[in-house]
């Protein structure tokens, strides 16, 4: 990992001139641009083939920096003080003298902010006088990115710079949850919707699939890794990777396992790695036991389900 000033002052000099880089968070790696450019946010979609309409996630250094963007309300500041920096996103209304760029909010009036934990973010973000916008560091559609190597490999030398941090902690996305009006969850992910609804001590409606995409992790096809993806099977067929949440005492070549003892935290970490890994090995299709839809098991299935959609294109 090499985490030294200079290479952090490498990755502001990019920013500052308008351009990418891709940047570690605890949740995936993000492909970070400055978020008050117009040209530079339009790189990002540029470089990930992204859908305009599909607006990207902002990450400030502190609240501090946040207000001179967005209005902030109560649940906003509960959530804060108990979960940032860390996996969780909120959707907030943009102030009217915002200088976010047009192409980050899809012209929304609304912003999706996060405060990433990872250190040399923190570091990055507090070197810069603008927040980063930074979707997942992958091609859109699919595998997201938690490692220096899954960036290259996706991107190769079209990037400038990749500023290495090591694998991500956490392994997914972070949790989206609206703040607008009524709070409602957007996208699942690395923290648990039990957790957010304790600290607001209410039940959190649930709106992952709506028409109108008001927030990133909306899409229908999402963390696909290329391969056709079957979900709930008891038997894989011959000659396909076959997917379990534990590792069995009769392990085949075709097995692969995200946790040794059927850890969440631990399965949703080893989840896009292995997706990876699987796709590398040569796979032509995937075969997923079914996975309790409990805790973090309901991120893991929407990810796998939004990945199944590979089937249908």
């Amino acid at each position: 990992m090499k985490n030294n000033l200079s290479n952090i002052k490498k990755a502001k000099n990019i920013l500052d001139h308008q351009d990418c880089v891709a940047v570690p968070t605890e949740t995936v790696y993000g492909l970070a641009a400055n978020a008050y450019s117009d040209k530079a946010v339009k790189k990002i979609f540029k470089l990930k083939k992204r859908p305009q309409n599909n607006p990207l996630i902002v990450h400030y250094h502190n609240i501090d920096d946040l207000k001179r963007d967005c209005e902030i309300n109560s649940d906003f500041l509960k959530l804060y003080k108990k979960f940032s920096p860390g996996p969780i996103t909120y959707v907030l209304n943009l102030k009217k003298t915002s200088k976010i760029s047009k192409f980050a909010t899809n012209n929304k009036s609304t912003l999706a902010v996060r405060f990433p934990k990872h250190n040399l973010m923190k570091k990055l973000l507090k070197l810069l006088k603008y927040p980063l916008a930074a979707p997942s560091a992958n091609l859109s559609t699919k595998v997201s990115s938690v490692c220096f190597q899954d960036v290259k490999d996706d991107f190769g030398n079209k990037l400038k710079f990749i500023l290495d941090g090591g694998r991500a902690s956490v392994g997914v996305e972070s949790t989206i949850i609206s703040l607008v009006n009524k709070p409602q969850i957007l996208r699942l992910g690395g923290l648990e919707v039990s957790s957010i609804e304790n600290c607001l001590n209410k039940k959190l409606r649930l709106k992952l699939n709506s028409k109108k995409i008001s927030s990133p992790g909306q899409m229908k096809l999402h963390y696909s890794p290329g391969i056709p993806i079957r979900l709930n099977i008891k038997k894989p067929n011959k000659n396909e990777a076959y997917l379990l949440l534990k590792k069995r005492n009769n392990l085949k070549d075709n097995y692969y396992y995200l946790s040794n003892k059927g850890n969440l935290k631990e399965a949703i970490k080893n989840l896009y790695r292995t997706l990876r890994k699987i796709k590398k090995d040569n796979f032509k299709s995937l075969a997923v036991e079914r996975i309790k839809n409990q805790g973090l098991g309901k991120t893991i299935n929407d990810r796998l389900l939004r990945a199944s959609k590979f089937n249908a294109k």
